[in-house]
């Protein structure tokens, strides 16, 4: 397998990735959608930049009844050269005393998927979406981020940001976590804003509320690139169970990341360090995406930012097989 202690550090890094989405704008299992030149998902090059960045290992948070499309398809990628684990995020997974609502089908959000990684998490790990392309540079950032944080005995994580007006998409309305942060560069809120969408000059979205709103493009935002220690499961826990008791059964609500740690960031409990990527981001929420991000790609191999073949080139890093 690819050393990526060898190549950065001595630090055992995980990537969680989140990709037990049911991807119901998009109308198909996008977490898999090829977009590479040889087939590739943006998943794989997630796991690609998060290795060659010093990550050892991924842990892929998917929905049981596709356990088997997952496997064949990472196995195509990284058999032997990276170290990848599969967790259920399941429905029935509530601490004592709860019941899956009728009706509910959705699974229950990003801070229950984190959550159920935990058993194969013991020290600093990083987390992102599946169906979202970060940048190279983003993960470099983040695992420097971690290396630090891990040292430490503070409550601190990380959050790897964008600007909003660059994570738009011209096909439909996208849902954002548009975040706030001090001078020292540490998070004050993240507030879920969706439907938002560009007509003209005008951005608006829709709180979660319900309440419309007016935006500027120039927001810094959250994609769900993140960066914890295993300090977090305890916090998670606690906020999912007053989650539950919020939502009063309501077969849609979700449990986020940003909303769950909100309250600890306004109680000075929790410090999130904002990290603004310097990279190009790209995801997949309408069919209509995906020509936009396949071509994005194929830029980056053109000009040799990624090979050909991302097997090919995990096997051509120092410490691989």
């Amino acid at each position: 397998m690819v050393n990526a202690r060898y190549l950065h550090g001595t630090m055992d890094l995980a990537l969680v990735i989140l990709a037990a989405g049911l991807s119901t704008r998009y109308g198909r299992v996008k977490q898999l959608e090829a977009v590479g030149p040889s087939g590739e998902a943006l998943l794989d090059y997630a796991i690609y930049d998060a290795v060659r960045a010093g990550f050892s290992r991924a842990v892929l948070i998917i929905r049981q009844e596709l356990e088997h499309a997952f496997r064949d398809h990472i196995g195509r990628w990284f058999q032997g050269t990276v170290e990848v684990s599969y967790v259920f995020q399941e429905l029935e997974a509530l601490p004592a005393g709860f019941q899956v609502p009728r009706g509910r089908r959705k699974p229950w959000g990003t801070a229950h998927a984190i959550l159920t990684a935990q058993p194969r998490i013991s020290g600093p790990f990083a987390v992102c979406n599946a169906d979202d392309f970060y940048g190279a540079s983003s993960y470099r950032l983040l695992y420097d981020q971690l290396c630090h944080i891990g040292t430490t005995d503070e409550v601190v994580f990380a959050l790897v940001s964008y600007t909003l007006r660059d994570t738009l998409s011209p096909s439909g309305g996208v849902s954002r976590g548009i975040c706030t942060y001090d001078e020292e560069g540490l998070l004050t809120s993240a507030a879920e804003v969706r439907q938002i969408k560009a007509v003209g000059d005008r951005i608006s979205g829709v709180t979660a509320a319900g309440e419309p709103c007016l935006l500027t493009g120039n927001e810094t935002i959250s994609t769900n690139l993140w960066g914890f220690t295993p300090a977090v499961f305890p916090i998670i826990e606690r906020e999912f169970t007053a989650f539950l008791r919020r939502s009063g059964g309501d077969p849609d609500a979700e449990f986020l990341i940003g909303a769950a740690l909100t309250e600890q960031v306004a109680k000075k409990q929790v410090r999130i360090k904002v990290l603004p990527s310097p990279d190009e981001w790209l995801g997949m929420t309408h069919p209509e995406d995906t020509q936009h991000v396949t071509e994005r790609i194929r830029e980056f191999v053109r000009q040799g930012i990624y090979p050909e073949n991302l097997a090919a080139g995990l096997r051509a890093l120092p410490g691989s097989p």
